[in-house]
């Protein structure tokens, strides 16, 4: 039966692949809800946006009575809400917004959601759900062994961190509280399309394409586990169509590999599907910088939650997913070039401390 999404962030990267998916995979409708700050862009929407079940609300989540209005005019079937801050490196240079969107946000989303659905018929507010995107980061830092699981206790380190975990506990007390029927799932480092050229990857393959530095923080030794965005997306929407009420699932790629491996598999790609020997080999343009104020050495998901009582595991490798992003990028200069010439330049950032 055809439903109706209310997607928060829904033009940023991973609420876009969500959106994408939901139009041309499915008969839902879809209402994007997004205050387009510097990473929300339309752009990633365009091939969806013609569509007679996709529509668009440019909304603050922290704005109580446009949200209000928003949600009870639309009525949905399911919040998906992936509006947030989401760069550390941001974080520490202005916790303040972190705090505003990703808490207060949050909270006054939960507020809004809480008074519509407590309005619905019988039948209505047992099929509602409101599912929350969240980060691996929660969790702190892991050794070199071990995996993050969904009971592993939270001990957020960065501004960012702290905040999505304020985040996750709110949706939990709501659900406790007031029995609002929520669902919470975190996640490891997404990459992919659209990807927003702050973050490692997408900024590697530019810097790498305009010869430009490829700065690792510290040794590169950090390990990040990689879940490629398209399989993230299939995910949430499963675990909102069938996830267990009041229950977290965590979704990762099972692709830990430091730093410095990522970068150097990005210039074997760029190598390869676009030669340059002004450049040379990208490789040469590694340079090591000053590390992230409290970087956390480890993230690695347990996903087999999600895979015993959902059935879902990715179907990307990282060897996979990487070349189709290198491809992407390589094939999207327009989109890129658009974003490159706003607010963000490939500037460093994290550095206020």
């Amino acid at each position: 039966m055809a439903k109706r999404y209310l997607i928060t962030g829904g033009a940023g990267f991973i609420g876009s692949a969500v959106v994408r998916k939901l139009i041309l995979d499915t008969q839902h409708q879809v209402l994007v809800v997004d205050k387009l700050t510097y990473a929300g862009n339309l752009d990633s929407l365009k091939s969806v946006s013609g569509s007679d079940r996709y529509r668009f609300v440019r909304a603050d989540i922290a704005d109580a009575r446009h949200m209000q209005a928003v949600i009870d005019e639309y009525a949905p079937d399911v919040i998906m809400h992936l509006a947030a801050e989401s760069h550390v490196d941001r974080s520490i240079d202005g916790p303040g917004e972190f705090v505003q969107t990703n808490v207060v946000g949050t909270f006054t989303l939960l507020q809004a959601a809480l008074t519509y659905w407590s309005k619905l018929d019988t039948t209505r507010r047992d099929a509602f759900r409101f599912h929350h995107i969240s980060t691996d980061e929660v969790f702190g830092s892991l050794g070199e062994e071990g995996f993050f699981h969904e009971d592993y206790p939270y001990q957020p380190n960065s501004p960012y961190s702290a905040s999505k975990a304020a985040s996750d506990h709110f949706v939990r007390a709501w659900h406790h509280t007031y029995g609002l029927p929520t669902l919470v799932t975190n996640c490891s480092n997404n990459y992919g399309p659209y990807h927003f050229p702050e973050k490692l990857i997408p900024l590697m393959i530019l810097n790498a394409l305009e010869g430009k530095p490829l700065p690792v923080y510290g040794k590169g030794e950090n390990v990040r586990d990689w879940l490629y965005v398209e399989d993230h997306a299939e995910a949430l929407i499963l675990v909102a169509e069938r996830g267990r009420v009041g229950e977290n699932y965590n979704i990762g790629g099972w692709n830990e590999r430091a730093n410095i491996d990522v970068v150097r598999s990005i210039c074997e790609l760029v190598d390869e599907m676009a030669p340059s020997n002004a450049i040379g080999p990208r490789e040469k343009l590694i340079s090591y910088v000053t590390d992230r104020p409290g970087h956390d050495l480890r993230y690695a998901i347990d996903a087999s939650k999600i895979e015993r009582e959902l059935g879902w595991r990715p179907t990307e490798t990282f060897e996979t997913g990487l070349r189709k992003t290198v491809s992407w990028y390589l094939g999207n200069q327009d989109w890129w070039e658009r974003v490159r010439s706003g607010v963000y330049q490939g500037e460093r950032l994290g550095i206020a401390v």
